[in-house]
């Protein structure tokens, strides 16, 4: 069998094999990372007023957040947050660059938290890993790929439930009452972490992550960038430490988890995670000299002033406060039900033997209401001055839906209308919602349209 088929052992993959570090920004990143595995594993099993912290309900097309429940008729605030997201991904683009991929992107976050650790504990440390690899096939090698794969199986199945969980709901999902399609979609985010982990890894972000090809035109000269200091750091040599120049110990290199050489210059593959920073001030350190890869821009690079302050940050900015202020009027305004009022299939108006003209309705109205308790609705009708209205109570637990009839009677007579516009008031203990509807007469009484 060969060799060249198996995970980490192709001969025609130049495999990047990073090196531990500690320092600052490392520090930071894990910090980070356990942020976002809270957000990813605790959310789901979160409750506010009964409702779930999170859960994306596509079967019942209905989002679950922090207590509320928002349903189609909400899309605007779906527009709202993904221009919010875009706008924000182009404002910190252009102040931090890719601090998203570095800091927070899923790959990332789970390639460093979760598979790098178990294969230092399993194969050790990069310089083990790259002779073992390099070597024949052995016991010793092979049951450590094993172990080695068989977690990286598990890490993906525990990635995938928690993944769906977001669309689930974590009880049910992980206490086996999900559905056949939920676990379907398990199994397919399974496979894509499978395969990321043992084989994709820092491709994805070179040759799929669309992110690595559009950021320059998000960037600028002022732009937060991971650089290196040429100026200081040329020409390299081992005895050039004391003067604060590079001592081509290849550090920085060998920690990169794409496996660049960042004193080359910038490239589209650096994901700006700050390891070679870390690196290299590790170095520079024992030398009491500041690090040669850092945090910078062009602009500071050539002794010009960073403006934090200037027309796309400006605009994005300005942007970003529009849509979160559009949101917050919107959010405080907002209804927690729906309703709405049709005529009833089939029957426009009925002349009863009292003389009376009847119009029948369907009224339905769904509770998205925050509170854990049932929630009573009264309907009337404005505008229809002596109208008699008959309809049901109705009483809705949160996320019930109900359809009621509703009739409306209103005393016959010369100077009724053909068509007379009403409208229709649902409220309940926290808010209102008023629906226009017409109401029908005989078209022999009263004569105008």
């Amino acid at each position: 069998m060969s060799l060249s088929i198996l995970p980490g052992m192709s001969g025609t993959r130049e495999w990047v094999y990073p090196q531990s570090i500690r320092g600052t920004f490392t520090t930071l990143r894990r910090w980070t990372f356990l942020l976002l595995h809270v957000a990813l594993f605790v959310a789901p099993w979160i409750t506010v007023g009964g409702q779930p912290l999170l859960l994306i309900d596509l079967p019942h097309r209905r989002l679950h957040l922090v207590g509320a429940i928002f349903t189609p008729s909400d899309t605007i605030f779906l527009v709202l947050l993904l221009l919010f997201l875009a706008f924000s991904l182009f404002f910190f683009t252009a102040i931090f660059g890719r601090i998203w991929c570095g800091y927070a992107c899923p790959q990332t976050v789970f390639l460093e938290s979760w598979i790098r650790p178990l294969e230092i504990w399993i194969e050790g440390d990069r310089t083990r890993r790259k002779r073992r690899d390099a070597g024949p096939l052995s016991w010793d090698k092979a049951w450590r790929k094993v172990a080695k794969w068989g977690l990286f199986l598990g890490v993906s199945f525990l990635l995938g439930m928690a993944m769906t969980s977001l669309f689930a709901g974590a009880r049910p999902l992980w206490t086996g009452r999900a559905s056949a399609t939920s676990y379907a979609f398990v199994a397919v985010f399974t496979a894509f972490w499978y395969l990321d982990f043992t084989w994709f890894r820092e491709q994805f972000c070179i040759y799929l992550c669309p992110y690595a090809r559009f950021q320059s035109a998000l960037t600028d000269d002022e732009t937060l960038l991971i650089s290196y200091d040429t100026e200081r750091g040329e020409p390299r040599g081992t005895k050039r430490g004391p003067e604060g120049g590079c001592i081509a110990c290849r550090k920085c290199v060998v920690v990169c988890p794409q496996g660049i050489d960042i004193r080359e210059g910038f490239q589209l593959e650096c994901i700006q995670c700050a390891r070679c920073v870390d690196a290299c001030e590790s170095v520079m350190g024992r030398f009491e000299q500041p690090t040669l890869v850092r945090y910078s821009s062009i602009a500071v690079d050539e002794g010009r002033n960073p403006r934090p302050f200037r027309p796309r940050t400006l605009v994005y900015g300005g942007l970003l406060t529009a849509l979160t202020a559009a949101s917050v009027v919107l959010l405080l305004g907002r209804v927690p039900f729906e309703a709405t009022v049709n005529r009833a299939p089939g029957s426009l108006f009925t002349v009863d033997a009292d003389g009376y003209v009847r119009n029948t309705y369907l009224v339905k109205i769904t509770n998205n209401a925050e509170s854990s308790g049932p929630v009573p609705y009264r309907v009337a009708v404005q505008g229809l001055e002596g109208a008699e209205v008959v309809i049901p109570e109705v009483t809705l637990a949160p996320e019930e839906s109900r359809t009621v009839p509703m009739v409306v009677r209103l005393r016959n007579g010369s100077s009724l209308k053909r068509t007379i516009p009403f409208t229709v008031k649902v409220d309940s203990p926290s808010a209102e919602l008023l629906l226009p509807m017409t109401f029908k007469t005989d078209a022999r009484v009263g004569g105008d349209e």
